[in-house]
C-alpha cells in the first residue's frame, strides 16, 4: 500500500531543523498540507520554502511551545487555512546544558521541562479536541531512547522524555475510542545539530569525534541514524499501515537496545 496524505492536514512543531525540518518535507512529498511550527523565524521560514519549492503546499508560524497562547494559535492558524487536523507531529525539544546533576542550572532545568514535557502537554491539549470531533486523527510525540535508559549529563532532558511517554501513554488511553491514535517515537542516536551540541559537552575537549566514532561503533549497525530514517517511522505511525496501533514507544536505533 503507497502513502497518500492528499487532503490532510499536519501541524509539525520544532520542524526549522533535524527530524521535524524531515518529517515535514516528508509529509508535504505525499500530498499533507503542513504547518510549520518553530520558535526560530529563520530555520522555520526555510522549511516553508524548502516545501514550497518542491510543489507542496504549507504554513509558518512561530511559537513558543511552553507558551498556551502560542499553542492555540498554531491551532487556530490550521484550522483557518485548512479547517482541520489530520496528523500531529508533536516533535519540539531542547536538551538543555549538558553537566553533571550537582551543577545543572535551575533555570535551565525550568527551560527543559517547560519545552520537552509542558509543551508536547499543551500540544495534546490544543490539538486533541479537534482531532476528537473529527473522530479522526493521529499524533506523534517524539521522545527518546532516552525514554528507556539514562545518559550521563543530560539528566533532565531524560527524566523529560520518561515523561513525554507518560504523557503519550496515558493520552492514547483516553481517545482510544474517540477516533485518535497517540504514539512516540523513540529514536537513538540521530545525526543532527542537537546530539552534536550534546557530545560536544560530554566529550573531553576537542574529542567529539572520537567520542562520536566509539558510540557508532556500539550501534549493531555501525552508524546514527538520519533525520529522514526517524521521519519514516513517525509516516508509518500516523499512516493507515499503523490503524491498530497507539500508545507505543517506537523505538528506532539501529539495534542497539535490543
Amino acid at each position: 500500500m503507497q502513502i497518500d496524505f492528499t487532503g490532510k492536514v499536519a501541524i509539525v512543531t520544532g520542524a526549522g531543523g533535524g527530524i521535524g525540518r524531515a518529517v515535514s518535507l516528508s509529509l508535504a512529498r505525499i500530498g499533507a498540507k503542513v504547518l510549520v511550527v518553530d520558535l526560530s523565524s529563520e530555520q522555520g521560514l526555510e522549511t516553508d520554502q524548502l516545501i514550497k519549492a518542491a510543489g507542496g503546499t504549507s504554513l509558518f508560524v512561530s511559537a513558543d511551545v511552553s507558551v498556551s497562547a502560542d499553542v492555540a494559535n498554531y491551532v487556530d492558524e490550521a484550522m483557518r487555512a485548512w479547517g482541520r487536523i489530520d496528523i500531529f507531529m508533536n516533535n519540539a525539544g531542547w536538551q538543555g546544558a549538558v553537566t553533571s546533576l550537582v551543577d545543572y542550572p535551575d533555570d535551565i532545568f525550568d527551560k527543559v521541562m517547560a519545552i520537552n514535557v509542558r509543551g508536547v502537554f499543551l500540544g495534546l491539549k490544543h490539538v486533541l479536541p479537534v482531532m476528537i470531533a473529527q473522530r479522526s486523527g493521529a499524533v506523534v510525540n517524539t521522545a527518546s531512547l532516552g525514554s528507556y535508559v539514562g545518559t550521563r549529563q543530560i539528566a533532565p532532558y531524560i527524566a523529560s522524555k520518561h515523561a513525554v511517554m507518560g504523557l503519550t501513554k496515558s493520552v492514547a488511553m483516553e481517545v482510544a475510542r474517540k477516533g485518535v491514535r497517540v504514539n512516540a517515537v523513540c529514536p537513538g542516536a540521530v545525526d543532527t545539530p542537537m546530539l552534536r551540541d550534546i557530545e560536544a559537552g560530554q566529550a573531553e575537549p576537542g574529542a567529539a569525534k572520537e567520542l562520536r566514532a566509539k558510540r557508532a561503533a556500539m550501534i549493531p549497525e555501525g552508524r546514527y541514524a538520519l533525520p529522514e530514517e526517524v521521519a519514516n517511522l513517525m509516516i508509518y505511525l500516523v499512516s493507515e499501515l499503523s490503524t491498530h496501533i497507539t500508545g507505543q514507544g517506537m523505538q528506532i536505533n539501529g539495534g542497539l537496545n535490543s
